[in-house]
């Protein structure tokens, strides 16, 4: 049906053929709504059969879990949704199509993700932890380092990815027989100078620890306080490791139980997984230690390079979105 301002057109055609009373309802409605009048605004088609209220509930019933709606299943396809929402024992009930579906789910940017988990922190401590890492890597960048390990590593081939003509993708052959162990790669950072180093170990130890925090002490040499994020591995909070601590003035910042997202090594782990780890097939462990220094002389000399920021910004992501918060921020401002 058209509007009020649609019947003007119609007195606008009768006014060309001399009509005296289309002449005084075009003047009438001028006088009303103005120019606005010359608006034809046609109401075409069919009535929507969707409303607002009916969207609103598809989008709702997308975002909740089957099984809390008595379905026995854990998510929705869109064949599943439909018809529920057309089935339904509720108080309302939708006929729409796959099509129509997918279109309301994508205007409110609702689109089928893999669900994640994490591991909530039990440590009494956590605030206090998180907000003293905060506070040295404000305070102090430049004497604020990172330590962590990276592996465990293993020679065999890993899926990666390559440039190649289409449909013929790079192969690498089956590995049933790993003889070779596992090795870990003590990783220390600084977090003012943006480089990383370290070492490749046959195994966590507290003895590696010590050597490794060695080597950030030697990175300051002017004896004043450095901190070093770490996770609370049991390997790294030895009797020895802090009395040396204490001695070499070296704050030890444990990051929360379950909370490595926290520490900002963790970051730089994923280019190397991309571009040293990932399509990579070693013969030995000499050869991948040899591979992973030599992109780690690369890294630290393009440490800005685009593609390793925008690795890190991933990782990053990846690692901050099990918790959706920053560090020191307490649960009320996450969710705020």
């Amino acid at each position: 049906m058209a509007s009020a301002s649609g019947n003007t057109v119609p007195a606008i055609a009768r006014l060309v053929q001399g009509d005296e009373d289309a002449v005084r309802e075009v003047i009438h409605r001028f006088n009303e709504m103005g120019l606005a009048c010359l608006d034809p605004r046609w109401a075409g088609g069919r009535p929507r059969r969707i409303s607002e209220d009916d969207e609103a509930f598809i989008v709702a019933t997308a975002r909740t879990r089957p099984q809390a709606l008595g379905q026995p299943f854990t998510r929705w396809s869109l064949r599943k949704l439909a018809d529920y929402l057309a089935h339904n024992h509720g108080p309302r009930r939708v006929l729409v199509g796959r099509e129509r579906l997918r279109e309301f789910l994508h205007r409110h940017d609702i689109t089928f993700q893999r669900t994640k988990t994490w591991k909530e922190t039990n440590d009494p401590n956590a605030e206090a932890k998180l907000a003293r890492i905060e506070a040295v890597t404000t305070a102090f960048p430049d004497r604020v380092f990172a330590f962590d390990e990276f592996g465990p590593l293993t020679i065999r081939p890993h899926a990666g990815a390559s440039w190649t003509r289409a449909g013929h993708p790079d192969r690498l052959p089956g590995n049933y027989h790993k003889l070779h162990g596992v090795r870990q790669f003590h990783a220390c950072y600084s977090v003012g100078d943006d480089t990383l180093w370290g070492v490749v170990r046959r195994r966590k130890s507290a003895a590696n620890t010590l050597a490794a925090l060695k080597s950030i002490r030697a990175a300051r040499p002017d004896g004043a306080p450095v901190y070093v994020i770490l996770d609370n591995l049991s390997a790294h909070r030895g009797v020895k490791i802090r009395q040396w601590a204490a001695r070499n003035r070296v704050e030890l910042c444990f990051t929360p139980t379950y909370s490595s997202w926290a520490n900002p090594i963790e970051a730089h782990f994923g280019p190397l997984r991309m571009f040293v780890v990932a399509g990579s097939n070693h013969p030995n462990h000499p050869a991948a230690t040899q591979a992973l220094h030599n992109y780690l002389r690369w890294r630290n000399a393009n440490a800005r390079h685009p593609d390793v920021l925008a690795a890190q910004r991933r990782e990053r992501a990846r690692i901050r979105s099990e918790r959706q918060r920053r560090w020191g921020q307490t649960p009320a401002k996450a969710a705020a």
